[in-house]
């Protein structure tokens, strides 16, 4: 064997092998405390917030000046 089909052969293996030993060493996983997730309060503080800011965007957007420098033809 050259030393070119060893690093495929190895390259390969490694592949190969990897996603297994990764799943064997993962740590057992815990579930998420949901005493109070059913418990939701709505606010408004947050999407008054973000709808002066969406009207404030598109006013600066179209432009507050009423000057209208247009070019002219001569």
């Amino acid at each position: 064997m050259t030393l070119k089909n060893i690093l495929a052969a190895s390259a390969a293996m490694s592949l190969v092998t990897a996603p297994v030993v990764a799943q064997a060493a993962a740590p057992a996983r815990a579930g998420a405390a949901v005493g109070d997730a059913e418990n939701l309060r709505g606010g408004f503080i947050i999407p008054l917030i973000a709808l002066i800011a969406v009207v404030l965007g598109i006013l600066a957007a179209t432009g507050g000046d009423d000057d209208d420098d247009l070019p002219t033809s001569p």
